[in-house]
Parts: C-alpha cells; sequence; structure tokens
C-alpha cells in the first residue's frame, strides 16, 4: 500500500537538501502518516484508515462520517 493519507490524500513530495556550500542533492518529505482504527456508530463498527496528523485533526474537526464521505467524493477512498 502506498504512503498516502486516506482522508486528506496528502503523499510525498520532493525536494532538496542544501549543504552550506549550496550544493542540491534530491531528498523525500515523507507524510507523518499513522493506522488508526476508528468507531461509526451508526454502522456498530471498527474501520481501519491509514491517516496523516492533519487527517486526525481533520476527523476531529467534522467527525468521522464527514471525513469519510468527504474522501470518498474525492477518490481517497473506494468504498469502507
Amino acid at each position: 500500500m502506498s504512503r498516502v493519507c486516506q482522508i486528506t490524500g496528502k503523499r510525498a513530495m520532493v525536494g532538496n537538501n542544501v549543504s552550506h556550500s549550496k550544493r542540491r542533492t534530491k531528498r523525500k518529505f515523507d507524510v507523518n502518516l499513522f493506522k488508526k482504527r476508528f468507531y461509526l456508530p451508526d454502522e456498530d463498527r471498527w474501520v481501519k484508515l491509514t491517516v496523516s496528523a492533519a487527517g486526525i485533526r481533520t476527523i476531529n474537526k467534522n467527525g468521522i462520517k464527514v471525513a469519510i464521505k468527504n474522501a470518498q467524493e474525492k477518490g481517497f477512498i473506494e468504498k469502507i
């Protein structure tokens, strides 16, 4: 499974390491991902999601049901 947040769609970015002499070499900025279980009270079941720290904050703010619905509309999650 690729390292992509299932709520926000965040994925790794590419950038440069810059040394003191200003030489640039390629590097990768990984996403801060967690495998976490969330409870869906409507369906009385647990769901496993791979979410970033920003995705957890989004779930806390909007609620799990709304966050999953928005992620499905944007195509980050196929079916839960």
